[in-house]
């Protein structure tokens, strides 16, 4: 597995993810329906490797720490 391709496309996907929260809200259905559809498209481009669904784990449940962080201060 190249590594470094994926971790590319990891940076990619969280700028991605930084304008779909912009565009959506990270209240709405369309941004978790796209961070569920692209986190699932990411893990089977890379035949589930267990590495990679690790750091995908770890990217939502990131997500879910920011969404939970912005409900505080509201």
């Amino acid at each position: 597995m190249d590594y470094r391709t994926f971790f590319n496309e990891v940076a990619t996907w969280i700028e991605q993810c930084n304008q779909m929260a912009m565009q959506h809200s990270m209240e709405s259905q369309v941004f978790w329906k796209w961070v569920s559809d692209s986190i699932g498209e990411l893990s089977k481009k890379y035949g589930n490797n267990q590495l990679v669904n690790k750091q995908l784990v770890m990217l939502f449940l990131w997500l879910e720490d920011v969404y939970a962080d912005t409900k505080k201060t509201q």
